[in-house]
């Protein structure tokens, strides 16, 4: 027999990647948590971007690892916004999973949630992967409460009145350049947190989604992150290839900056008390215009690490798992604002009370 009837032949096949989008706390590390649980034999790998320096969603992706995606195919992306530091982390991050044995079946990158998608499909284009991988479906998800509340929709009134008086006012917001690249490039729209909009307020979201979306785009409700993985996997729609269709704020200038966003990790030693930890956080978003806080606290008298997640006023806490002997029983959170809005003396003082 000869060598090469010997040696089995290469895969040639490209490897998908499905990129998953959406604005803070829509939902994102839920839905893929979802679907490592219900990968169906795809043998799956995850790449997670953070934007922070604390690696809670990697950390959480980790913690639900099945033999089809174990804990070393997840792999953490903290040194900034993944489609500004393509060259640095992304690219020989996609070239080290797919040098596995075995090589992945398919790839999810969750991005932060202050990336931009058109940048990062463009890496696609890169010869060291280009002929390897691709993009699968680009899926962004909105969290149909914040949206329905007009969050991403600016009031084109109140915004010519204030133009009015100040012509320096932009007419749009970051938040809403970002809100709206990230449906101008998705294949499909997941509308998050449905049961807590109620159905006029997925009916508002879902008419704000069509007024800001530049072509027409699927739009699915989900609660929890349960969803058919067939209906957002398997797409086929290989986006690196269809770029000039999905239309970004951004387009022509070489690259951006996140210098509208700005993060702080906050540590402190145990709390007494989780409801006032909640309060106070509740309070960083009501008087101080905070974003999103998560990360982990911990509770004195208490074996379990207590998980943080906030977007805006709406806070999440649960135990997670116990404290390892290894670890420093620390309280410690990062919090995202938009940049003139962290400040950590203003940040420490009221989340230490």
């Amino acid at each position: 027999m000869s060598d090469s009837a010997q040696s089995p032949a290469p895969n040639l096949a490209k490897v998908p990647v499905t990129i998953v989008t959406g604005f803070l706390g829509a939902g994102k590390t839920t839905l893929i948590s979802h679907l490592i649980r219900h990968a169906a034999g795809r043998r799956l790998a995850v790449v997670v971007n953070e934007f922070g320096t604390l690696g809670v969603d990697g950390d959480i992706l980790k913690g639900c690892a099945i033999p089809d995606c174990p804990a070393e195919n997840v792999v953490e992306l903290a040194n900034g916004c993944i489609c500004c530091t393509v060259a640095d982390d992304f690219i020989p991050t996609v070239e080290h999973l797919l040098a596995m044995t075995p090589r992945p079946d398919h790839i999810l990158i969750e991005t932060s949630g202050l990336a931009l998608p058109k940048p990062l499909l463009k890496a696609f284009d890169w010869p060291a992967i280009r002929s390897r991988i691709t993009v699968d479906g680009v899926i962004a998800l909105a969290d149909a409460e914040a949206v329905a509340a007009g969050r991403f929709a600016p009031d084109l009134a109140a915004l010519a009145a204030q133009r009015a008086a100040d012509p320096g006012i932009d007419h749009e917001t970051p938040l809403s350049e970002v809100f709206e690249d990230q449906l101008a490039c998705a294949d499909i729209v997941l509308l998050t947190k449905a049961d807590l909009a109620g159905p006029e307020g997925v009916a508002a979201a879902r008419a704000t989604i069509a007024a800001e979306a530049s072509r027409p785009v699927p739009v699915v409700e989900l609660v929890d992150g349960v969803i058919d993985p067939a209906v957002i996997l398997g797409l086929n729609a290989a986006a690196e290839d269809d770029i000039a269709a999905r239309p970004s704020h951004h387009d022509g200038e070489d690259d951006h900056e996140h210098d509208d966003f700005d993060s702080l990790v906050h540590e402190t030693a145990e709390i007494d008390d989780p409801a006032t930890l909640v309060a106070r956080i509740e309070t960083l978003a009501r008087d101080h215009d905070i974003l999103r806080v998560k990360g982990y606290a911990a509770v004195r008298g208490k074996p379990m690490r207590l998980l943080v997640q906030a977007v805006g006023a709406r806070v999440r806490i649960q135990y997670d798992r116990p404290w390892r002997m290894d670890e420093a029983r620390r309280t410690t959170l990062v919090v995202i604002a938009e940049h003139d809005r962290i400040d950590a003396a203003t940040i420490g003082a009221v989340l230490n009370g």
